[in-house]
């Protein structure tokens, strides 16, 4: 843990010149890039760090930045996948998954994106961005789950840069992924629960 937390260090001093540099512009297009086309784990959570820590007073701004960067890559994907992304998803996966996947989103679409959105890597959160696509989620849900999912989890990283400064870093680095999970059980638990929920309902209507 010592080492990873040494080698996150030394990734925050490379780019922090670049950070200052580019600013909240900077941070959208990376959290857009990381959310579309590229894979850059945990860069913009990095930069969003830094840049909080140098301007504390924008915290707030540089989560809004991120997460609207973020909900637009994602829905740059989402877009394609709508357009003719079945047969893709279905060369590189089995079709039972896939099947099973679609229509867990076609049911429980918000609660099961905004679950997604909040796992930490390497968890494969772009695979669901596509399968929200080939079930034809309705846009105004996707970017709502999007937005949930991401602006909690950059409004929490902003937040404890703000409030913690430099400490935050090590706080962020060695408990995000933690906490991320947990948010996203506590999601899935309720997703859970509302299936249970309606099977009962339609039992206790089919029965009277």
């Amino acid at each position: 843990m010592h080492r990873l937390i040494e080698l996150f260090h030394r990734f925050v001093a490379a780019i922090q010149p670049v950070a200052e540099h580019l600013g909240g512009p900077g941070l959208a297009l990376v959290a857009f890039l990381d959310s579309s086309f590229l894979s850059l784990p945990e860069v913009a959570d990095a930069l969003l760090v830094v840049l909080t820590v140098h301007h504390p007073g924008e915290w707030l701004y540089f989560a809004l930045i991120s997460t609207l960067g973020s909900v637009a890559g994602c829905y740059a994907i989402y877009a394609l996948a709508r357009k003719g992304g079945e047969a893709f998803v279905r060369r590189r996966f089995s079709s039972r998954l896939v099947e099973r996947s679609v229509g867990l989103v076609r049911r429980h679409g918000l609660l099961a994106m905004i679950a997604s959105a909040l796992l930490p890597p390497p968890a494969p959160f772009k695979l669901f961005v596509l399968l929200a696509g080939v079930a034809d989620m309705r846009p105004r849900t996707f970017i709502a789950a999007i937005a949930i999912g991401r602006g909690s989890r950059f409004g929490a990283e902003a937040w404890l840069a703000h409030r913690y400064g430099d400490r935050a870093m090590d706080y962020i680095r060695q408990n995000l992924p933690a906490l991320s999970l947990w948010a996203a059980v506590i999601v899935a638990v309720v997703l859970v629960g509302m299936i249970v929920w309606r099977r009962r309902a339609m039992a206790s209507a089919a029965d009277a």
